[in-house]
């Protein structure tokens, strides 16, 4: 029981040494359990194969069927709740003892500095998915304590980013200049009691005399200096009259402390001539993020402060400040007993290859004009991807499917997001037309008659088939390779939803280049399905069709690691958009127009068969009055792809 319930992936290798030797071989028959002691066994070896999604359907039988006592509670109608990951087993054991008088609230504090990113999904899906889970709330909060770098076109992406996603705040947005009055006063206090001085040493002084951690710290010659100095001085910073630099507050810790952040970490530093985007002038000094953040937590009674493994260094740090704040008078009130301070809890960023999520790397890239901007398509910012046509449930299946730990070298790799976006669309996705990305002119010989009007089968669609017909050039080879089995000369394929043609002349331009195809149809292959071994391809009409602008996109890194081989922007990968001219079928207008009227949804979504998924880019088809899509996937295809021979496919399978 002690096993699957702790079933993680993380676990197996430990596992592995306690299994019994019966269980321990890679050959061993797992059939699905149907008493305790064969439920035992066959958890071992499927924990040991790695089959966890077998241990945990077997897991939920075993409980039905009674191998295993369930938790229980005194009232019947309380529902158990079971947890997902560390972080939740976390939260479950903190409600049994009643830490926080049962109460559950998270928060996403976000520094209003540039727009969210892939790595930033992850904490909302977790922080708000907790809050959801066990019935509590989860609190948007913006550090806005650095104004220097700070806008509020940044705080305005981010509440859309969220909503977008799928969730919802408690509340009205919170914001850590809110508490910025009490901030200061709680300063002061410190202050008076001997647990903060005003340093007047230079920026490079201050590092230099904390030292490292080979090395320790050393007192500041002001470390000592009397409150009433201290505090003198610092009301002197508040009121404006104290230049940028001069002096700065710090906390009165331990100057020899093994963890460097608590070696007198600074609390305040004047920043004058800097407007904020809510306060205005009013002050020309600035908490730090150390002194803002936890206390912002204790304010708004927060349970569980979850952030990235990189804080984990500050979380001595954050209950330090919190503990002396809570023994001042009349202080924290949501933190007192029967309730408990915040703790934070620290998990593994998510770090993906082909992406770089470093704001000041993205920063780079949008003022180098190496991209259009922050919600350019290739962007790992959200607003880039919702651009491109990311559907917010294919996000959040990524983090369901990574899970959370505290493991910091997993690299997911891209084509897992990709795969997500895939599946996703093609459960959302119901718009369809025909899309031709590279067209090339077809000739139907042995046609005559006027302009045909087909229906589509089972949808309201109807395309125009005549003379001339446009097929996609990657459609036909004159010389085709090896597996290739579409159109070559001699050789027929299936029109969608029309007539199977047959390539009975190429003809040539001035360059050499194939421009025309010469064909003749099969005037009884209309509605019938097509003969074996015969292909079918997307097509459009030559001149009825509706002209559109298409966007492909590759990683905008070719390197899997980009910020591992120096420069970062050495592995931007050359031409990683491509803008096309193609031809679509002639409803494509009227579906948009019918997305418009009907759908709730800004984005329209579109499949374009045997081409991929694309969404249409409303900032550029207002700019230029014409449709313009983003490809958001391409289909997944084998072709091209060097087949495996009988001996390896014989070893993959054992």
């Amino acid at each position: 029981e002690t096993i699957l319930m702790l079933a993680r992936p993380q676990a197996t290798a430990q596992w592995r040494i306690c299994l019994p030797s019966s269980c321990r071989s890679t050959k061993a028959r797992i059939a699905t359990p149907q008493s305790p002691s064969q439920f035992s066994k066959a958890a071992c070896a499927a924990i040991f194969l790695g089959n966890f999604h077998s241990v945990r359907n077997w897991r939920r039988r075993a409980l039905n069927k009674g191998y295993f006592p369930r938790a229980t509670s005194s009232k019947a109608d309380v529902e158990v709740i079971e947890a997902g990951n560390f972080v939740e087993d976390i939260v479950v054991k903190d409600t049994e003892k009643k830490t926080y008088e049962g109460r559950v609230r998270t928060r996403f504090p976000p520094e209003p500095n540039g727009y969210l990113h892939i790595g930033h999904v992850k904490s909302i899906c977790l922080n708000f998915g907790i809050a959801k889970k066990f019935g509590g709330n989860c609190n948007l909060r913006f550090d806005d304590t650095n104004p220097e770098s700070e806008k509020q076109v940044f705080i305005d992406s981010i509440q859309e980013d969220v909503r977008w996603l799928g969730f919802e705040w408690d509340g009205a947005e919170r914001y850590a200049s809110d508490y910025f009055g009490q901030l200061y006063e709680w300063a002061e206090a410190f202050i008076e009691r001997g647990l903060a001085y005003v340093d007047e040493l230079s920026a490079e002084e201050i590092s230099e005399y904390r030292g490292s951690v080979t090395r320790p710290g050393k007192d500041s010659p002001f470390r000592d200096r009397p409150e009433e100095e201290s505090l003198q001085i610092f009301r002197k910073m508040r009121a404006g009259e104290m230049a940028q630099g001069s002096a700065v507050l710090r906390a009165k810790i331990d100057m020899s402390h093994p963890n460097v952040i608590m070696r007198d970490p600074i609390m305040y530093r004047i920043l004058p001539n800097t407007p904020h985007p809510r306060t205005g002038d009013k002050w020309p000094i600035y908490p730090s993020y150390d002194w803002a953040h936890g206390l912002s937590d204790a304010i708004e009674g927060v349970t569980h402060s979850v952030c990235t493994l990189e804080f984990n260094m500050h979380n001595e740090l954050y209950n330090w400040f919190n503990e002396q704040v809570l023994s001042l008078p009349d202080s924290l009130p949501l933190c007192r007993a029967p309730s408990a301070l915040p703790r934070q809890h620290e998990f593994a960023r998510l770090e993906m290859t082909n992406v770089v999520v470093s704001k000041r790397k993205l920063k780079r890239l949008v003022e180098g004009g190496y991209v259009e901007g922050w919600d350019d398509p290739r962007m790992p910012t959200i607003s880039g991807m919702r651009r491109r046509g990311y559907p917010p449930s294919a996000l959040r299946k990524l983090c369901e499917l990574v899970g959370v730990t505290k493991v910091p070298t997993s690299v997911i790799e891209f084509s897992l997001l990709e795969n997500c976006v895939r599946d996703a669309l093609q459960e959302q996705v119901s718009a369809k037309a025909l899309c031709v990305l590279r067209p090339l002119r077809v000739t139907i010989t042995n046609w005559d008659a006027e302009d045909a009007v087909l229906e589509v089968p089972g949808e309201d669609r109807k395309l125009h088939f005549g003379k001339e017909i446009l097929l996609d050039a990657e459609d036909f080879q004159e010389e085709p390779e090896p597996g290739f089995k579409r159109l070559a000369p001699g050789r027929q394929v299936k029109l969608r939803y029309s007539y199977v043609i047959q390539c009975d002349e190429v003809i040539r331009g001035a360059n050499g280049e194939v421009e025309e195809l010469r064909c003749s149809y099969d005037p009884d292959s209309l509605g019938k399905r097509p003969p074996k071994k015969v292909a079918v391809v997307h097509w459009a009409h030559a001149t009825l069709s509706t002209p559109v602008t298409v966007r492909l996109y590759e990683n905008l890194f070719a390197d899997a690691r980009p910020e591992e081989a120096g420069d970062f922007l050495d592995a931007l990968t050359p031409d990683s958009c491509k803008e096309l001219s193609v031809r679509c079928e002639t409803g494509i207008s009227e579906m948009w127009q019918t997305h418009q009227d009907q759908s709730e949804d800004p984005i329209f979504r579109v499949q374009f068969e045997r081409c991929g998924f694309f969404a249409l880019d409303r900032k550029a088809t207002e700019e230029r009055s014409s449709l313009v899509f983003n490809c958001t996937i391409t289909p997944r295809s084998d072709f091209g792809k060097p087949k495996k021979g009988p001996r390896e496919t014989k070893r993959k399978a054992k």
